[in-house]
């Protein structure tokens, strides 16, 4: 079986697409468990904004899909606003 130089570069593309790809997923999950955990209202907004803001970026970038961006993006915001309440 022949080797061609472009079916190497796009397996070496492939790979590097596929570490961006894992390392993206694992700070959004990151994110979102941090905003879920904060029990303060000050700190909680600050990473609340972040993390819109990374969300927004991924679906931008078609990691995720625009209406799972939206369900997590609503679950923080529940969580954020159950927290001013108190």
């Amino acid at each position: 079986m022949d080797r061609h130089p472009q079916q190497i570069k796009r397996e070496r593309q492939d790979i590097t697409r596929r570490n961006r790809n894992i390392r993206n997923m694992s700070k959004l999950r990151t994110l979102i468990n941090n905003v879920l955990q904060t029990n303060d209202p000050v700190e909680a907004d600050s990473v609340y904004k972040n993390t819109v803001s990374f969300i927004d970026k991924m679906v931008s970038k078609r990691l995720i899909h625009k209406n799972t961006a939206a369900r997590r993006k609503t679950q923080i915001t529940r969580h954020v606003n159950s927290i001013r309440k108190d």
